[in-house]
C-alpha cells in the first residue's frame, strides 16, 4: 500500500512537471502565464520534495515499519506530522528528512504516542 502511494506521488509529480514547461514566453496572454507557470514549477517542487522525503523515511530500516506519518513541503521547508512510538523515532524522523537533497529547514510536529 505504501509502495502504491509512493508511486502515485511520483507520478502526480512527473504530471504536473509536464505541465510547468513553458515553451512560448512571449505569448499574447498579457503576462499572466509567467506567474502561472511558477506556480505550478513550484508546485512540482514541492511535490517532488515531499515523495522523496516519504521515499527516504520508507527507506530507513527503523522508520519504514511507521504509517502514521504525513510529509508535506513548502520551497524547502518540510513539515513532520502524525504520530510516532518513541521519541527516538520522531528524532530519527526528522534527522531523515533533513539528509534529503532540496530540504532546507524540517518542522518536525510529530507527537510521541506508545502503542496500545
Amino acid at each position: 500500500m505504501k509502495a502504491l502511494a509512493l508511486a502515485l506521488t511520483a507520478a502526480l509529480a512527473l504530471a504536473l512537471g509536464a505541465c510547468s514547461t513553458n515553451k512560448n514566453p512571449s505569448s499574447s496572454s498579457g503576462g499572466t502565464g509567467s506567474s502561472t507557470t511558477s506556480g505550478i514549477s513550484q508546485t512540482t517542487h514541492d511535490a517532488t520534495l515531499t515523495t522523496k522525503v516519504k521515499s527516504a523515511l520508507a527507506a530507513d530500516v527503523g522508520l519504514k515499519t511507521l504509517t502514521g506519518i504525513s510529509v508535506d513541503s513548502e520551497g524547502s521547508t518540510v513539515t513532520l506530522k502524525g504520530t510516532v512510538d518513541t521519541a527516538a523515532n520522531k528524532s530519527r524522523a526528522e534527522q531523515v528528512a533533513r539528509g534529503v537533497s532540496g530540504v532546507g529547514s524540517v518542522k518536525n510536529e510529530l507527537t510521541v504516542q506508545a502503542k496500545q
